[in-house]
């Protein structure tokens, strides 16, 4: 319970440090917006020549930047009302499929001597059409002790949780291979995360996220089926790190985030987005090159720009466009955010009762099958307190 008196004097109390980061902020959102100007201004010639010998800047301009000439690309559908955008979304997605997949899990607890843990995957394959069926399922996978070693517990239900999502969206890439020959529109697969590493990870499950990624980057590739990994709120910083390189003028890095930088100044309205830019993260150019690049989306139009990674192959074979499209109806069937990832969140989900009935489960089968089974006082305590 918080007390509301304690936490307005707290508030109080700390009155000038929020004032004081804010201002510190505006004035570092100021010199990063005019580097984005000058970026504008400079040649690719001058790019390429000041950018030669450097590798890990995290993040390069494609040459959208010079085509358009600005770093904000302006998304040119206007619309008087919402009943004309959701008729331009149903003409993008009409008999085209689209699919996402997330994931969930139930990490190993201290209150329960049994060492445990469980994923759950869940997706959603929408062909958008009134003659094909749409395909809504989840998959449950218990982790016992053997499962989860010799790595971290926890680690290893987060590495497992990765497979599962990697291998449930593999098989929608196979599955739509040689859909041109098909005459079939274009399909989209969204990955409910960066396609790069999120941070922070332990030494171990990077690796494994790497490697995930690695496969699932080529098989689009060789599938010729885009992907996408969708990030609502990113804290990427990848744009900061190449505007410091590209003009060292002082700014306090630390206190901004790129999608920070480009709301509202830069991506002014809904559906704008950057130019693609190639990823360039440090400690990754090793393991994709420039097999990855990403665009910032707006999405909303009171929040910050989604950010999508996006494998580079796409925007090469000139599919970008067409991809971001599918993305933008997507959004506007969900409201802001892909209807197609968030009913893939929706069927992956494990709520707080789900995760009692499978404690009560693990409860049984220990008891029926004469297994050591102990719970805490504690657990046992809260249990008591949520059935009254």
């Amino acid at each position: 319970m918080i007390f509301r008196e304690l936490l307005a004097n707290q508030l109080e109390e700390k009155k000038t440090d929020f004032t004081e980061f804010s201002v510190a902020q505006r004035d570092s959102l100021e010199v990063y917006l005019s580097k984005i100007q000058r970026l504008e201004q400079t040649s690719l010639e001058e790019i390429q020549e000041q950018f030669k010998y450097k590798e890990e800047t995290g993040a390069m301009p494609s040459a959208e930047l010079w085509q358009h000439k600005i770093f904000a690309i302006p998304f040119p559908q206007i619309w008087n009302n919402h009943e004309e955008s959701r008729k331009w979304a149903f003409e993008i997605l009409q008999n085209r499929t689209t699919f996402a997949v997330d994931g969930s899990q139930i990490p190993p607890t201290r209150d329960f001597s049994l060492t445990v843990a469980a994923v759950q995957v869940g997706w959603f394959e929408n062909p958008h059409s009134d003659k094909v069926r749409y395909e809504k399922n989840a998959e449950f996978f218990i982790l016992s002790p053997s499962d989860l070693m010799p790595s971290p517990a926890e680690t290893r239900v987060s590495e497992r949780r990765i497979e599962e999502e990697v291998r449930k969206t593999k098989q929608f890439l196979e599955k739509k291979r040689g859909w041109r020959e098909r005459g079939e529109r274009m399909p989209l697969a969204f990955y409910d995360n960066t396609l790069l590493v999120p941070f922070p990870l332990s030494t171990d499950s990077k690796g494994k996220y790497i490697k995930e990624m690695q496969d699932l980057i080529l098989l689009s590739a060789q599938t010729q089926v885009p992907l996408v990994g969708y990030v609502a709120r990113s804290y990427a910083k990848d744009l900061i790190t190449f505007l410091d390189e590209f003009d060292n003028e002082k700014a306090n890095e630390d206190l901004l985030f790129d999608a920070d930088v480009l709301f509202p100044r830069v991506l002014q309205f809904w559906g704008d987005r950057t130019c693609f830019c190639y990823a360039k993260r440090k400690g990754l150019i090793e393991y994709f090159g420039d097999t990855i690049g990403f665009v910032y989306l707006q999405t909303t139009g009171q929040s910050s720009p989604a950010r999508i990674d996006i494998p580079s192959w796409i925007y090469e074979k000139g599919l970008l466009n067409e991809v971001l499209d599918v993305i933008r109806a997507e959004c506007i069937i969900g409201l802001g955010y892909p209807y197609a990832l968030e009913t893939a969140d929706q069927t992956a989900v494990i709520t707080t009762q789900d995760r009692e009935i499978f404690y009560r489960a693990l409860q049984d089968f220990a008891k029926r099958e004469k297994l050591d089974f102990t719970v805490s006082r504690k657990a046992a305590s809260k249990g008591r307190r949520r059935q009254k």
